[in-house]
């Protein structure tokens, strides 16, 4: 017993020296990142062909050391949950980065490639093996990942309880085979003949021409598992871990390397070191989320190029072949007009449209229909140019009152900005304007609330369909919904709608 104690004593010991030792090193490479110190990674055992070959393309471009720890997914986790240090975390398995996620550890994820678990061995299949119920002959000696350790035992796990067959499986591997803590050892073990067959990555199968798929593991098509990187919270240098995620992740840098080692890869953006989105946001939004933008385009390395504006103004210029990245609207009815543009929009926050008047309300204004009071000066959206105009337009035709206030409309713009800046200046005597419009100026106006069910205006986020950076785009969506970025909104005048889990 105190044998086996202080074996666990020492090899605790190796793994804080291993990391010790990996944040200030890395093999082949000499030059530190722009913090002096490397980036580093700790990588699913059986992505180290391409992304070795990717770091060292990386490494001569930018001087950028990245030292990396290699394991199974699972013992990785386990390793940096116990370091608290290091700067990016790829899994072969995306539910080993959710777990990372709810245990706070990661901030940042970017899709890379998928696999599928397939049997393999020898080539020319000397045990004739076509299916996992051969994988308990008794002849058959069979390599499985440890589901503790690595992302291909916990899937050979889930897939095979599916079916039944997972403790019989388990009583076979502890009787005549082996379990692994990496899909390399595995492949390795069927390579030298140690074992007949096993399950391995079809992606790392085909790296080995002495080994041959035999057959998949499940017949479930959908059994497809996401390889991601992420970013740790941990990360010191995010910026420049960031950056090297996205040169992993580009369709023509790192995932071209995925693709020659066999791997089935996502749609990447293309590799920019300083990227740059196009936004197109309705005005109305600028006060909930300029912080964010300035924050993200901080943290990202990267360049918004802002275009506030009225959302019918938006739409003529897209028309007219303006292509944004994104695609931020004042309200969901202006996503239709260029919705072959831009993927499904996401509904991320909602107001109330209301009347602004003077602070003591001196013209007595109590509802819609007193705006027809004879003499009073009313500011409206242009409803050409604006969703707010349009949406008030609407609003006032459905409660039959559209011709008689439109009478008393002494000016129309493009934002509810501007009519809040002619109501303050005394031009005007009341205006119908977004709740968020007045967040800034409450204790100089007060407002009379609208009773009606076309009184509010949706704000969708859509990113174009054909972006050249949409995963930048996505991680953008992701900042703007965060929790953080759901105060600002509310401090704004606007109500949340955007659920993560939609």
């Amino acid at each position: 017993m105190r044998s086996i104690k202080l074996q666990v004593i020492l090899g605790s010991a190796a793994v804080v020296a291993v990391l010790g030792f990996l944040l200030v090193w890395a093999p082949g490479a000499n030059r530190p990142s722009g913090t002096g110190q490397p980036l580093v990674l700790y990588c699913a055992a059986g992505m180290n062909p391409p992304v070795a070959e990717i770091i060292r393309d990386y490494e001569n471009q930018f001087g950028v050391t990245v030292a990396v720890q290699y394991g199974g997914s699972g013992t990785l986790l386990s390793n940096l949950r116990v370091a608290k240090t290091g700067d990016l975390y790829l899994a072969a398995d995306a539910s080993f980065i959710e777990i990372a996620r709810e245990q706070g550890l990661i901030a940042e994820t970017i899709p890379l490639a998928t696999l599928r678990p397939v049997i393999a061995a020898l080539r020319g299949n000397p045990r004739k093996i076509q299916s996992a119920r051969d994988l308990l002959r008794e002849d058959v000696r069979v390599a499985l990942g440890s589901p503790d350790a690595a992302s291909i035992g916990k899937q050979t796990q889930t897939a095979m309880t599916k079916v039944g067959l997972w403790e019989n499986l388990r009583q076979a591997v502890q009787t005549r085979g082996v379990f692994k803590p990496t899909v390399n050892d595995i492949a390795n073990d069927i390579k030298i003949g140690t074992v007949d067959a096993g399950v391995v990555w079809d992606a790392v199968a085909r790296q080995y021409p002495e080994l041959e798929i035999v057959a998949p593991l499940t017949d479930d098509p959908d059994f497809v598992m996401e390889v991601m990187v992420a970013v740790l919270r941990s990360s010191r240098q995010p910026t420049e871990a960031l950056r090297f995620a996205r040169y992993l992740s580009a369709r023509d840098k790192g995932l071209v390397v995925f693709t020659r080692h066999h791997y089935t890869v996502v749609e990447g953006d293309v590799w920019a070191r300083e990227p740059q989105i196009l936004l197109f946001s309705g005005s109305v939004n600028r006060p909930a989320i300029e912080s964010t933008l300035n924050a993200f385009e901080q943290r990202e390395g990267c360049k918004l190029l802002r275009v506030y504006n009225g959302c019918g103004i938006l739409v003529a210029q897209m028309k007219a072949g303006a292509r944004p990245d994104v695609y931020f609207a004042c309200d969901s009815s202006f996503v239709p007009p260029v919705q072959d543009l831009f993927l499904n929009p996401m509904d991320v926050s909602e107001m109330e449209i209301l009347i602004a008047v003077p602070k003591g309300n001196p013209r007595g204004i109590g509802s819609l229909a007193d705006l027809a009071k004879e003499g009073l000066k009313l500011g409206v959206a242009n409803a050409e140019q604006s969703a707010l105009g349009a949406l008030t337009e609407r609003m006032l035709e459905a409660a039959g009152l559209l011709r008689g206030i439109m009478a008393n409309v002494r000016s129309q713009t493009p934002t509810g900005d501007l009519l809040v800046n002619q109501l303050r200046a005394g031009g005007l005597d009341a205006v119908i304007v977004y709740e968020a419009n007045l967040a800034q100026v409450r204790e100089h106006l007060d407002f009379v609330r609208i009773d009606l069910p076309g009184a509010k205006a949706i704000q969708p986020y859509a990113i174009a369909r054909d972006s050249r950076c949409r995963h930048l785009a996505q991680r953008l969506l992701d900042a703007v919904t965060s929790a953080e970025s759901q105060e600002k909104y509310r401090k704004a005048g606007f109500r949340w709608l955007y659920r993560r889990d939609l």
